[in-house]
């Protein structure tokens, strides 16, 4: 990898600044395209075991029409008998203002909406132009920001469409400046395909420092679809970013991506942020643990090399 003009060399050992902060979005984002339908009752035992783990912020559910997603679909039931966590902040993706009014009614506090840098793929994903999406959810985050609640943007495909292909930092950043200026606490940085190279990263963080995106409140979410997800987290370590999506056992892909594998594994980025000094608060045998309940629901096995290694030699040192 060739670093860029101002990347520094990748850390050997954490910086001052040696807490990450770990979204886990396997409840949600992991479970969201598996074929075989996971019973409420054993969503509610993964996502309280991913707790256990020591995951303090989890994306547990999608407030969407449950024929849009049929996995989702009981979002209101799982709300019911998920116990509330001292400490677990649970999020919802919400797509709309049917949405928004459910997850309140959930007694959801931190919500999420979702757009993407390429106005082709939200077109597939949510039948409506890139800019609408805008407009539409500058509305919902005014009504969730009122009652005091949390509220994150997602922007799919910021590196790369399955529609349209390369897609330039400007694209990226111009619907960054716009989910902040609406009220957006964090916004979360997508390569939906897992296309996105090192370099690639290095570049769109550079991009974004010189367009002043507060890092603090910036995440970034990888697809390990061809294998590139951990160096690109150290890319953005290397840039400051402190916060960063997975999904416990490697879970997931993209119901409107065609050919997105899954997420960057949770077990395989706290091996590595722990073995560079950072801080993730996560019990990796805890988190084993929650992905093998899931695991066991599943119709193929979990992707994560951590867990998999953990199931061959549960004795291994870390």
């Amino acid at each position: 990898m060739q670093p860029s003009e101002t990347s520094q060399t990748i850390p050997t050992s954490a910086p001052d600044d040696d807490r990450v902060q770990i979204v886990e979005v396997g409840p949600r984002d992991g479970l969201q395209n598996e074929r075989v339908r996971i019973a409420t009752q054993n969503k509610s035992r993964f996502i309280q075991a991913l707790a256990d783990a020591g995951l303090r912020r989890i994306e547990v559910t999608s407030f969407v029409h449950p024929r849009a997603i049929p996995q989702l679909s009981d979002a209101d039931e799982l709300m019911v008998i998920l116990p509330p966590r001292p400490g677990v902040r649970y999020s919802a993706l919400v797509p709309n203002d049917r949405g928004l009014e459910r997850a309140i009614a959930a007694g959801i506090r931190e919500i999420a909406v979702f757009t993407a840098a390429s106005d082709t793929f939200v077109h597939h994903n949510i039948h409506t132009s890139l800019a609408e999406s805008l407009q539409h959810f500058e509305e919902i985050v005014k009504k969730a920001k009122g009652l005091g609640m949390g509220v994150r943007g997602y922007i799919s495909t910021v590196f790369g469409c399955p529609y349209e292909g390369k897609i330039t930092a400007q694209q990226g950043l111009g619907v960054a400046r716009a989910l902040l200026a609406m009220g957006c606490d964090e916004i979360s940085i997508g390569d939906t395909i897992g296309v996105a190279t090192p370099g690639d990263v290095a570049r769109w963080l550079d991009a974004a420092r010189s367009a002043e995106i507060p890092f603090n409140r910036m995440a970034l979410h990888f697809h390990d679809t061809r294998g590139t997800a951990l160096a690109n987290v150290l890319v953005g370590l290397q840039h400051g970013v402190r916060i960063f999506d997975s999904t416990a056992g490697g879970l997931g892909g993209c119901p409107y991506a065609p050919g997105a594998s899954g997420n960057l594994a949770t077990e395989d980025l706290v091996y590595a942020l722990h073995g560079l000094g950072f801080q993730t608060g996560v019990d990796l045998d805890r988190l084993v643990a929650a992905s093998s309940l899931i695991a066991n629901q599943l119709d193929h096995l979990l992707p994560s090399r951590y867990y998999q290694a953990a199931r061959v030699q549960p004795c291994l040192p870390h």
